[in-house]
């Protein structure tokens, strides 16, 4: 049986996983001169390790339950009840109200909600894949994408209320909506957008925003992080200056080094040359999960591996894009690379659900299919 279930897993994914953890590492480790980093090196190490394990550990478990609507119901339920938890226990980290702290470790259930939301998507859109071009359900499944991107948005973490609506935006694509359809969205996101920046967004967010247009308007203030990071990764030229030798991060000229702006950090000491291996390296990921959800039994297996790809791909898009200065900062580390166990965590979650899928892909009954699309 366990050899049968190893054999399911996808290990060119894995091979692929292994070097982004890597250099995430060692670029974390390349300044570890500086006050307490070196303590995020060795609790990163921690954090790969607990990650695989739940990996491996989800890949053994048929998770086929989950494509029942109440275990879907009360996974939603229940995370969004987190997410108002938050509000009263929860500390607060960089102006956010997103952590739940342990102690020894802080926990950010945003990260959890995301997956929860691609699962729910996902079996709402496979069961109802033959309506879709319906613009009804457009609204509804934005509903369901509401109430965490408010609740996230009110800690508040633009970052993570933004990766929440790349993830309902590109399900809905990914779902087959007609042309006509994509306008309308695109018109109600123009209407959102300007409802938030008048009546939501807090200042700092606004000049986030404003330093997107013209970053070089406050460097000293709002727009000094973006300006240290297009330093750091300007800097590093083609060949990078050596592992150890980036400057930005070392003299903590770049602020979080080890999370949000790892990506510069990295393009630093590794220059263009490494830069543009990171970004195959992920492409080469995105593949594997795409070409693993095109096995799915059903279409709610082939919509969950597409809404996982969504996901990292709109975390790699938004970090990459603020640490070459060409979008807002907005907090939302990269995958596999930056600090942290409550994001890297949810990414082998996802993955290690993907490879449970992924081991019915082929045993599939045409009953299952059928029963699929009515409901049962």
């Amino acid at each position: 049986m366990a050899d049968t279930v190893l054999k399911r897993i996808d290990w060119l994914l894995v091979f692929f996983l292994i070097p982004l953890l890597s250099f995430g590492l060692v670029t974390m480790k390349s300044f570890s001169a500086s006050e307490n980093v070196g303590n995020f090196f060795s609790k990163q190490i921690i954090w790969i390790v607990i990650s695989f394990i739940i990996f491996f550990t989800f890949s053994f478990i048929d998770f086929r339950f989950l494509k029942r609507t109440d275990t879907l119901v009360f996974l939603f339920l229940f995370f969004s009840g987190i997410l108002l938890l938050l509000f009263v226990l929860g500390s607060v980290a960089n102006g956010a109200k997103s952590w739940f702290d342990f102690g020894g470790f802080s926990f950010q259930t945003a990260d959890m909600m995301k997956l929860v939301l691609v699962l729910v998507l996902a079996k709402y859109f496979s069961r109802r894949h033959v309506e879709i071009r319906n613009i009804k359900h457009i609204f509804i499944s934005g509903f369901y994408a509401l109430l965490p991107f408010i609740l996230v948005l009110l800690q508040p973490d633009f970052g993570s209320a933004m990766i929440i609506f790349f993830i309902w935006f590109g399900m809905i694509l990914v779902s087959g909506i007609s042309k006509t359809h994509l306008l309308v969205v695109f018109l109600g996101g123009a209407l959102i957008f300007a409802s938030f920046w008048f009546f939501v967004f807090a200042d700092y967010q606004k000049a986030r925003i404003t330093n997107f247009l013209n970053p070089l308007a406050d460097i000293h203030g709002s727009g000094y992080n973006a300006f240290q990071s297009t330093i750091a990764v300007g800097s590093g030229e083609v060949v990078g200056k050596g592992i150890g030798f980036g400057t930005q991060s070392r003299l903590k000229f770049l602020p979080e080094p080890q999370t949000d702006f790892i990506f510069a950090a990295y393009a630093e000491e590794w220059g263009f040359v490494g830069s543009v291996l990171v970004l195959i390296l992920f492409g080469l990921v995105i593949w594997r999960i795409l070409n693993n959800a095109l096995l799915g039994a059903t279409n709610f297996e082939i919509l969950f591996g597409m809404g996982i790809a969504i996901m990292l791909m709109s975390h790699i898009l938004v970090n990459v894009g603020m640490n070459l200065g060409i979008l807002p900062i907005s907090g939302i580390p990269l995958p596999f690379m930056s600090y942290g166990g409550s994001h890297l965590i949810t990414e082998f979650a996802g993955l290690g659900l993907l490879m449970s899928f992924r081991r019915y892909g082929r045993s599939a009954h045409r009953d299952d299919i059928k029963n699929e699309f009515l409901g049962a």
